[in-house]
């Protein structure tokens, strides 16, 4: 069943989905044995482009409605900076495009499940309206805008 989210949070949501589909994307590449740094360009591209803006979003914004001591919030914050320092390293083999697809996945089904149902209990109506206006677009993300290797077809 799917999981109501109010307006004010949709997009964030509708970001996660493409975040769900670069980790599908991953998986599709090595499934047909694709060269990592093929791999790797389009997930380094998805993140400079997509990924690093949609977390600052969330650092400054969403998470704000339950502090930056909440538990839940820890672990997010903390799950920001493990996939941060993944996608920033520089020399990475299968096994490190594979972590941050295995990791990004994991990070987007807490988000959704645990931590935005959270927030969206916790928000004042203030707080959902601030978001709103914080977070332009409505989440919709051209993922091959600026890419032609579409490796995944």
């Amino acid at each position: 069943m799917p999981i109501k989210r109010v307006e004010s949070l949709a997009p964030l949501s509708r970001e996660h989905h493409h975040g769900l589909l670069l980790c599908w994307k991953i998986r599709t590449g090595f499934r047909k044995n694709i060269p990592v740094e093929r791999i790797q360009s389009y997930a380094d591209w998805f993140f400079k482009n997509h990924l690093a803006d949609h977390f600052d979003v969330e650092e400054r914004y969403v998470f704000s409605v339950l502090g930056n001591e909440h538990e839940l919030v820890k672990r997010a914050l903390k799950e920001h900076r493990q996939l941060r320092r993944l996608f920033e390293e520089i020399h990475r083999d299968q096994k490190a495009v594979a972590l941050i697809e295995e990791k990004l996945e994991a990070h987007i089904r807490f988000e959704e499940r645990v931590l935005f149902n959270e927030i969206q209990a916790a928000a004042f109506p203030t707080e959902l309206k601030e978001i709103s206006m914080r977070h332009s677009g409505d989440g919709t993300v051209d993922m091959e805008a600026g890419w032609e290797d579409a490796f995944w077809k």
